[in-house]
């Protein structure tokens, strides 16, 4: 039972990476020549990076990729672009700030994975090698400097100025 409910719980964390990735990517792109580009051009790497760690250990404990999953999560970051473009909002900048809310949101959960397997890598070999206390850390970085730039958009959406 363990294992079941460790591949669901790796399965559910790969599709939420695979939209944060493409959703810190999306940004980096839109953004790109800016301060927020420069901040999401390094976030990005790293939460690809952590995408890809996330597969590695995956493999290394025989979990199989939900491809139900993966297909809604590309749907569900295919469906998000027009919003965090601001194409339905018609305007770029609370596009802008609904994708780092959603980023820091995804980020924060992906805290939450790290610190959960730190919790029950003495039942699991391949979590055992993992310094998952370092990946805590990482995932904690991203979250406090894209809360910086949500509040930095989100002042210019909602309030009219960025300080």
């Amino acid at each position: 039972m363990a294992d079941k409910s460790m591949d669901v719980y790796l399965n559910d964390h790969l599709a939420g990476a695979m939209l944060g990735s493409a959703l810190a990517e999306q940004l980096r792109d839109e953004n790109e020549g800016t301060a927020l580009g420069n901040v999401m051009s390094s976030l990005a790497a790293q939460i690809e990076e952590d995408r890809e760690m996330l597969m590695d250990l995956m493999d290394r404990m025989g979990t199989s990729k939900n491809p139900v999953k993966q297909a809604t999560a590309w749907l569900a970051e295919k469906a998000t672009r027009p919003k965090f473009s601001g194409l339905t909002s018609g305007d770029p900048e609370v596009g802008t700030f609904m994708a780092l809310e959603n980023l820091t949101l995804g980020v924060e959960g992906k805290v939450s994975l790290w610190k959960v397997l730190k919790n029950v890598a003495d039942q699991y070999g391949p979590l055992k090698s993992m310094n998952l206390d370092d990946l805590i850390e990482r995932a904690e970085a991203q979250r406090d400097a894209l809360e910086r730039e949500r509040i930095a958009a989100g002042r210019l959406a909602l309030g009219g100025t960025a300080k």
